[in-house]
């Protein structure tokens, strides 16, 4: 945040990610797609064709609302420079040109007497740049930069043989540390050590890059609130507006909230007591547990709901995350019940124990990872370790048969249908349906047993899924409860709003 004011004002630059929000548009739009509920059965009312140009207005339109979206749901989003591939032709013409024209600026100066051609044109943008990031409140400021960086002056002075370049570089890197973020500072103490003005100036540039980039940042951050109030009515009318063009762009919506309203009827036959046709089923409840599939999603063969698409992949990262949890939890408890009292109240055993399995778990979703052979390095290693821990606390350690034990139960666990596993899987799963059903509330479920080691992790993840799925049910409620009301009536649950 600059030190001269507190509260920047400005545009945001183009997010280095748009590549994802086209290949969005792309996944999207499915002209002439049958629909996967109907087959390739006649429809009512078949998609017309789409012409170019509403084809380009539709991806420009949701490019920006992708960008929008990302800002609002991602409190990590930051403007990053784009950095052009290692040795690629783009980077390799670039470097060129850039040191063909610092050679020339070099060689101008040295010129006798010196030519400032170049050197007026780079103090002119340099100008540029210092007023870009004043804000209006910066009078002085302004006015002191047009004084001192007067290009016609300059410009006179050069002709008269009277230009003073290194002075006027000097007042720019002041200027600029009076209006860098303080995270800036080492870098403006660096610009203060050069002696020669071609390296100076080049590096004044690169600050100056860095400092837009602040500035960029710090007023995303400023906007957010503000975009979060808009964002809402923005997103549904784009997407009301791309299903105008395309009226089929809600069948895998439909799919994904019929089949949830099917396990669910299934779930309650399956457990009834009393006659089934008495149980019926609210709106809400039957999108909560449909935002929970999502983080049991087959990606490879199923097709995402369209609706919430734009956050495939922050969903899919929040599945690999559940998973990891699962497994880590289901070996630390199968290490606690096969060990039994002895290490139940060693200060710190828990957390050592934690971080070696999650250590070992960090890349568990990495085409290359073996995880029956992780859980069996994971075994050997926690024998080790507990025997260690026994031994320095005047217990006996670990025999070779409880060793044995432990590492096929924890080798076991490989397999998904394991019973420890699929305990820790289903509490996990009921804390973040529990976590959606408590934000009504603005209460806090307690963890299930078992899940306290993992608690803070599990606690961090149910918070960005609420949230993530709390804003998706503002966008899309609407068609949310068009499509919930025609399945639930149709089911013979009373129409209930969600």
């Amino acid at each position: 945040m600059p030190k001269e004011a507190e509260h920047p004002e400005g545009g945001g630059e183009k997010e280095s990610k748009e590549g994802a929000s086209e290949e969005s548009v792309r996944k999207r739009v499915r002209a002439n797609t049958p629909s996967p509920r109907r087959g390739n059965t006649p429809q009512a009312s078949p998609p017309r064709l789409v012409s170019a140009e509403e084809l380009m207005e539709t991806a420009k339109g949701v490019t920006n609302m992708a960008l929008a979206h990302e800002i609002v749901v991602n409190q990590a989003f930051q403007v990053k420079p784009t950095e052009l591939p290692e040795g690629s032709l783009e980077r390799r013409v670039k470097e060129i040109m850039h040191k063909a024209f610092w050679d020339c600026l070099e060689a101008q100066l040295k010129e006798e007497p010196p030519s400032y051609l170049h050197a007026i044109k780079l103090l002119a943008e340099i100008k540029e740049s210092l007023l870009s990031l004043l804000l209006p409140g910066h009078g002085r400021l302004r006015s002191r930069i047009d004084e001192v960086l007067d290009l016609p002056l300059i410009r006179q002075q050069a002709e008269n043989g009277a230009l003073d370049i290194g002075r006027l570089s000097q007042f720019v890197v002041g200027l600029m540390g009076s209006l860098c973020a303080p995270c800036r500072d080492e870098d403006i103490d660096k610009l203060k050590e050069f002696s020669d003005l071609v390296p100076l100036l080049k590096s004044i540039f690169s600050v100056l890059d860095l400092m837009k980039m602040d500035m960029a940042n710090f007023a995303v951050s400023s906007i957010r609130p503000h975009l979060m109030q808009q964002s809402v009515e923005f997103e549904r009318n784009k997407f009301q507006g791309f299903l105008d063009k395309q009226p089929n762009a809600l069948d895998y919506t439909e799919k994904w909230l019929e089949d949830t309203v099917k396990s669910l009827r299934e779930a309650e036959v399956a457990g009834a007591t009393s006659d089934p046709s008495s149980f019926s089923l609210l709106p809400l409840d039957v999108h909560n547990h449909a935002f929970l599939r999502l983080l049991r999603w087959d990606h490879a063969s199923d097709p995402y709901p369209e609706t919430v698409l734009m956050d495939q992949v922050r969903f899919q990262e929040m599945q690999q995350e559940v998973e990891r949890l699962v497994l880590l939890s289901a070996v630390l408890l199968i290490v606690y019940t096969t060990t039994g009292e002895a290490i139940s109240g060693l200060p710190g055993l828990m957390e050592t124990l934690k971080n070696t399995v999650g250590a070992m778990l960090v890349d568990m979703h990495a085409p290359t990872f073996d995880t029956e052979e992780a859980l069996a390095t994971i075994g050997e290693k926690l024998c080790v370790e507990l025997s260690q821990c026994l031994s320095r606390h005047g217990y006996s350690p670990f025999s070779a048969g409880r060793s044995d034990v432990l590492k096929g139960q924890i080798s076991a666990a490989v397999q998904a249908d394991n019973t420890v596993r699929r305990l820790m899987e289903s509490r996990v799963q009921s804390y973040l349906l529990a976590t959606l059903e408590s934000r009504q509330h603005q209460t806090t479920p307690p963890l299930p047993g078992g899940l306290v080691p993992v608690g803070k992790e599990l606690k961090e993840l149910a918070d960005r899924f609420g949230r993530l799925v709390n804003f998706n049910k503002l966008v899309f409620s609407p068609f949310y409860q068009k499509i919930l009301q025609n399945l639930l009536t149709s089911e013979g649950s009373p129409p209930t709003e969600t």
